[in-house]
């Protein structure tokens, strides 16, 4: 068959390319434009094989085999073929299992079945060097693709650089098209207007002291009550337990950062007196400190406000999923922008918008567990604990915020009276996001 077939080594081409443009193999460190890259190894193999192109296969890793949004997206391009092998995390680096050994079998299998003229491999691993035998054995053209090394030197293995028909080189121009360094200044960009600071510092503040000296109370009080738990001869479950953090380095619970609201010796939340009017806690969920009200055990100000399930029809429930597929990166800045663009879109009226506006920096918990739950689609979950990592919730926040506050800028959106508003305190620093 005169066609051309490509099979590239995901984690060669992306790894090669991030040491290249970035310093280091990490591909965290670049972001990739999938769509420009297929459509440029489809012409840079049809120019140079002069045949036209069979299929791209496209080889990869991923924790237990499960697709990533990128493997999402690229499986449903055209001419693409996604084969993932497992991924697993040794001495703390991530290592690829059974990706050789697929494209070798792909390799051979192809060469067998006459299914093309000639094969692009993508690829460095001198373990395919049997493979590209074979195939060479059954009369197809053999083309070797090296991404430039960062260092001037060969970054493939020199056999098989040796038993390859064809050579060449994808430089720093071609790379660029498609891929780019990610930029180190911080987690997310910055949010227009007013809230760029105030973003800038949820992401940035230290605890505050109050805090910590809260959640080392905490400590100190459930030791205390553990000893004499044990001085005792038994153990009392109903005790608190103490908390994982070390006291005075540890990050506080939202119940310790509550506390410092009601002062030293407060009773528990039922018993307590309502927050100063003019005092606030800055972390993007109620949890832990709101006092609970309304039928659903939430206050009334967000109780009243729609979740995104709540105003999504089958069919866009369907667009949505499609436009996850194929469009949406999976950066968590970028998710939390998503998702705060279509919850706004299908609000059945302003009100809603303005009610949100006025808790900024806080996301009412029941929209805020919808929007994390949506992140860990992308995901954004830890392997070890199924959690979303911490700065990656503050990115995912902040891009809901950045969006929220773009749309009310665009469309003027007055915030409401004053008496709509939660009580608030104003502190001098922030305290960081929390759960």
């Amino acid at each position: 068959m005169d066609r051309c077939v490509v099979l590239v080594d995901a984690g060669y081409l992306l790894g090669a390319a991030a040491s290249l443009l970035a310093g280091e193999p990490a591909r965290s460190r670049i972001t990739v434009d999938h769509a420009a890259l297929i459509q440029g190894l489809r012409e840079r193999a049809e120019a140079d094989t002069e045949q036209p192109l069979l299929r791209i296969y496209w080889f990869d890793g991923a924790p237990d085999r499960v697709p990533q949004p990128e493997h999402r997206r690229l499986r449903v391009m055209p001419r693409v073929t996604v084969r993932l092998g497992a991924l697993t995390r040794s001495d703390g680096r991530w290592a690829q299992k059974g990706v050789d050994a697929a494209m070798h079998a792909e390799l051979t299998e192809l060469a067998r079945n006459r299914a093309c003229s000639d094969v692009v491999l993508v690829t460095g691993d001198g373990d395919l060097l049997p493979g590209l035998m074979s195939a060479k054995e059954h009369g197809v053209a053999v083309h070797l693709w090296a991404v430039q090394a960062a260092d001037g030197d060969y970054n493939q293995s020199e056999d098989l650089v040796a038993e390859a028909d064809e050579r060449r080189v994808l430089d720093r121009a071609w790379i660029t098209r498609a891929v780019r360094a990610k930029e180190t200044g911080g987690p997310c960009a910055p949010p227009t207007a007013a809230r760029n600071s105030e973003i800038a510092a949820i992401l940035s503040a230290p605890l505050p002291e109050a805090a910590l000296a809260a959640s080392a109370d905490r400590a100190t009080e459930a030791q205390a009550e553990a000893a004499r738990g044990g001085a005792q001869g038994h153990s009392d479950d109903s005790a608190p337990h103490a908390p994982h953090n070390h006291p005075g380095r540890g990050v506080p619970t939202p119940k310790d950062l509550a506390g410092t609201l009601r002062g030293p010796g407060a009773q528990p939340a039922q018993q307590a007196a309502p927050p100063p009017a003019n005092a606030t806690l800055r972390w993007s969920s109620d949890r832990g400190w709101v006092e609970r009200g309304g039928p659903l055990g939430e206050p009334p100000e967000t109780a009243s406000l729609p979740t995104l399930a709540q105003i999504t029809s089958a069919e866009q429930r369907w667009a949505d999923r499609e436009e996850d597929i194929t469009t949406v990166g999976g950066d968590p800045f970028e998710v939390g922008q998503v998702f705060a663009r279509r919850w706004m879109e299908r609000l059945p009226e302003t009100l809603h918008l303005q009610k949100l506006s006025t808790m900024y920096p806080r996301v009412p918990h029941r929209i805020d567990g919808e929007l994390l739950r949506y992140a860990a689609r992308f995901g954004l979950l830890a392997h070890k604990d199924d959690q979303i990592d911490e700065h990656d919730r503050y990115a995912i926040r902040a891009g809901f915020w950045r969006e929220i506050d773009v749309r009310a800028a665009a469309e003027h959106v007055p915030p409401l009276p004053e008496k709509h508003a939660p009580p608030v305190a104003r502190t001098e620093k922030p305290a960081p996001a929390g759960d």
